[in-house]
């Protein structure tokens, strides 16, 4: 899924957000406001990994979006 269309679909998205990150607090999701650099730096932070491993999980979840 492109970043666009999550990004106008997030209030609908955070749940499939916090299933797949459960770390992430509703604050959380809330100050990402659906822009992924801020969610991968959430990520990063909450899960004490690499830029580049939380940017390649969260580009992994949004291309999952697009197959169900």
């Amino acid at each position: 899924m492109n970043w666009d269309k999550v990004s106008g679909q997030w209030k609908q998205l955070k749940g499939k957000v916090k299933e797949k990150w459960g770390d992430l607090t509703d604050d959380d999701l809330d100050q990402v406001e659906g822009k992924r650099d801020q969610l991968v730096g959430r990520i990063q932070q909450r899960y004490g990994i690499a830029k580049d491993e939380a940017e390649r999980r969260v580009d992994q979840w949004a291309n999952e979006l697009d197959q169900r």
